[in-house]
């Protein structure tokens, strides 16, 4: 598979990786970085799985919109959300690992049809193509 890329980005850490600060390199987002207290931090600062979260629920939710509109799949509401629940720990064969359930909301729209545009949506979305087949991906229609 090759990509044909329209736009980089650059971002930075600093200090302890998960205990220091990271941002991007253009200046626009810095964060003050602190592992959560479920894994032994001060939970002051945010977190690699939070940015994860935003990142994916706002890709996810902006492939939806292109799927649905592109494919002609019906329209996705200017109310719809998209919750990111990234979890984060040990796994059996060594290291850590991510778990995500993304739960989708779209008013009005009847669940045959959200069921369609999600799914489609996980086919454009550059964050569900680089986590199939490496973690494990839950998708909710409430």
């Amino acid at each position: 598979m090759s990509v044909d890329t329209k736009y980089w980005t650059e971002a930075f850490a600093t200090g302890g990786g998960r205990n220091g600060t990271a941002g991007l390199a253009d200046g626009k987002l810095t964060v003050t970085m602190t592992s959560p207290k479920e894994l032994g931090g001060s939970g002051k600062g945010h977190n690699p799985e939070e940015l994860f979260a935003t990142g994916y629920a706002a890709c996810y939710l902006g492939a939806m919109r292109f799927a649905a509109n592109s494919e002609k799949l019906g329209t996705v509401p200017d109310d719809a959300k998209v919750e990111a629940h990234v979890g984060i720990g040990p796994r059996s064969d060594g290291g850590f690992g991510l778990k995500v359930r993304l739960v989708v909301t779209m008013p009005g729209v009847d669940r045959a049809t959200a069921e369609k545009i999600a799914e489609r949506g996980h086919f454009i979305c550059p964050y569900s193509n680089a986590t199939k087949g490496n973690i494990e991906v839950e998708t909710e229609i409430a």
